[in-house]
């Protein structure tokens, strides 16, 4: 009978047996990266636990218009980067993208020219830690990242939390898309011309109901 211990359990598509044995504490970086319109505007989050699972950094950045898995391996570098930049010497990184953790883990080719640079820089940053291990992790187990991302674009989008949380009503940021402005305006010489400023992002889409309006 085989009484060899089994194999130390990690993520759905970890090479667990590859890590060192005496390896020293781990610091966990949950990685998120999203794109609205893939491509489209997009982001990462980041966040970042110590050996004791203490947050010790949130990352969050708007990166432009990207692809979603792009975003991803932005998330990934800044998490490798900041890492290195600590000294840290062990590093887990946890991520809901099954392409990027399968194509780090080399189960998949990184066919996209658009990956591929991304790709050999992060590979070459984990070679710096004496011990580095990429999970998979479903997308409930890494919310936080995913907030962040979130939080990045709304920011960039011009979104704002609400100035008074103990305002029970008011559950998410109001916006355009819950909340419509109501703006007056006058035709001359066949533009439209509105009596007070938008105030909005560039490339902010917006779509006008026109009505006339009983002059004052």
């Amino acid at each position: 009978m085989d009484r060899r211990p089994p194999p130390a359990r990690g993520g759905l598509f970890t090479d667990a047996e590859t890590e060192p044995r005496n390896r020293p504490a781990a610091y966990r970086a949950n990685i998120d990266g999203g794109s609205r319109g893939n491509p489209g505007p997009a982001s990462y989050g980041v966040v970042i636990r110590d050996e004791r699972g203490e947050i010790v950094a949130q990352l969050k950045k708007y990166i432009g218009r990207m692809t979603n898995n792009v975003a991803e391996y932005y998330g990934l570098i800044a998490a490798l980067d900041y890492a290195q930049s600590k000294g840290v010497r062990a590093l887990r990184i946890e991520s809901d993208s099954e392409l990027l953790v399968r194509q780090m883990l080399g189960h998949y080719k990184v066919k996209s020219p658009d990956l591929r640079p991304l790709f050999e820089r992060a590979k070459k940053l984990s070679t710096t830690f004496e011990s580095f291990r990429i999970d998979h992790v479903y997308r409930e187990q890494n919310s936080e990242a995913d907030a962040l991302a979130n939080e990045a674009l709304d920011e960039t989008s011009g979104r704002s939390k609400p100035a008074d949380k103990s305002d029970s009503s008011t559950t998410r940021p109001r916006t355009l898309e819950d909340a419509p402005r109501k703006l007056r305006g006058v035709v001359k010489s066949g533009g439209l011309h509105f009596a007070s400023p938008l105030d909005l992002p560039e490339d902010t889409e917006v779509e006008i109901l026109l009505r006339l309006a009983p002059k004052r």
